[in-house]
């Protein structure tokens, strides 16, 4: 006989940990069957056993990380359950045990044990800002205190899932030209480091004198074979310093200014803001939260700087009395005039929530139609850069080459 130390679940769908004397592990599953449990690891008391030495559950949990899709997927199956008339426990302890993330299992078993001492779902969800934000709380709050969470969970997981489709469809459209764009980056450095040196010492050889733009290349191609390794680190060090004056506050106000003003993606970024905006504060104000909160915590949804003072400008008029449609009417040139109009359509007629919704899906329909044919505009002038790029290159070889064909005759 030996001794087993099993996990498992028991018939209440709670993890249990237990030892017990048996021949083998099958008398184990037997032992675990008559008292009602299910049995998911098995580990003998005292062999050796790597995970003994190493917590691998924890590491998981340390180096996954919860995606959207996956807190998408969460919002909606707690939302069915409820629904289907579960206790909000059970229904955490079945998400628990059908989720695959590590994080997020763990996440959802804290919220549960925190519910089970009492706490409201809200401030168990607090807990985990990262995972939750500001949104996602106040929606689940609102939604306790006016007894339609299931409705509230509904409306979330609706509004999470189309935000996030809006933003895999920008990023779709971006991939193939920074694709194409690096891949070109790439085969140029190659040319100058593998093909230029060969060409190079021919002109060198002839002692012919050359264009401005054949000088220029060679010295470039001479620099990059005499210090590739730092021309390497250079092009690290410059992308990664690029990445980083993105998110300084200086790198924010240069770049959200240009992609205001950018032909077309001046015009899909004000779409896309105007669309964001509409579908957080639509979901906020459905779920019962106050407008004046419910403006608050969109302006931190919303991520270009320039449209952040006007949803704070907003909170700051409605509490003085101010129509909310008037705010979005004077900022015009950052939000569609289509905007303003509607809103105010919606306070006229008391359903400003529902008004919200419509520019939501209006303004999403077009940034998606607006990606289809960016990427139709796309492709064209890649190949005028790409012919351009190659017809330099070209120039600056075949100039020197007829030089020497001219010397010849």
């Amino acid at each position: 006989m030996s001794k087993f130390t099993y996990k498992g679940l028991n018939s209440s769908g709670e993890k249990v940990t237990s030892t017990v004397d048996a021949a083998d592990r099958y008398a184990v599953y037997e032992l675990a069957r008559t008292e009602g449990n299910t049995v998911e690891s098995i580990e003998e008391s005292g062999s050796f056993s790597l995970k003994g030495l190493i917590d691998v559950e924890k590491i998981n949990t340390f180096i996954s990380r919860i995606k959207t899709d996956d807190l998408v997927m969460m919002t909606r199956n707690l939302s069915s359950m409820l629904k289907a008339g579960l206790p909000l426990t059970r229904a955490f302890s079945v998400i628990e045990r059908q989720s695959k993330n590590p994080k997020l299992k763990s996440v959802v078993k804290d919220i549960r044990e925190q519910i089970e001492k009492g706490d409201q779902l809200n401030d168990a969800m607090a807990r985990y800002p990262k995972v939750f934000d500001d949104l996602y709380v106040a929606m689940i709050k609102a939604g306790e205190e006016s007894g339609s969470l299931t409705e509230t969970l509904q409306v979330l997981g609706s509004q999470m899932e189309k935000t996030s489709s809006l933003k895999k469809k920008i990023k779709g459209a971006m991939i193939y030209p920074a694709i194409v764009i690096v891949i070109m980056i790439i085969i140029g450095i190659l040319m100058m480091i593998y093909v230029m040196p060969s060409i190079t010492a021919t002109f060198k050889k002839l002692e012919l004198d050359l264009p401005a733009t054949t000088e220029a290349m060679m010295a470039a191609s001479d620099f990059m074979v005499a210090h590739t390794l730092i021309v390497l680190i250079g092009m690290v060090a410059a992308v990664i310093g690029f990445v980083y004056f993105l998110k300084s506050k200086l790198g924010k106000i240069i770049f959200h200014w240009l992609y205001i003003r950018l032909p077309i993606i001046g015009t899909m970024v004000k779409e896309t803001n105007a669309a964001r905006m509409s579908r957080t504060l639509s979901s906020l104000l459905t779920s019962g939260v106050d407008v004046i909160r419910a403006l608050n915590i969109t302006e931190d949804v919303v991520q270009n700087i320039y449209y952040k003072p006007i949803i704070r400008d907003a909170a700051e008029r409605v509490e003085k009395g101010t129509p909310l449609s008037e705010v979005f009417v004077e900022n015009d040139h950052l939000y569609p005039v289509f905007v303003g109009e509607m809103i105010m359509v919606g306070e006229e007629t008391g359903q400003i929530a529902h008004m919200l919704e419509q520019l939501a899906n209006f303004y999403e329909n077009e940034v998606e139609q607006k990606t289809k044919d960016l990427s139709t505009i796309i492709e064209p002038l890649l190949m005028v850069v790409i012919g351009g790029s190659v017809g330099f290159f070209a120039l600056a070889m075949i100039a020197p080459i007829y030089s020497i064909g001219e010397s010849i005759e």
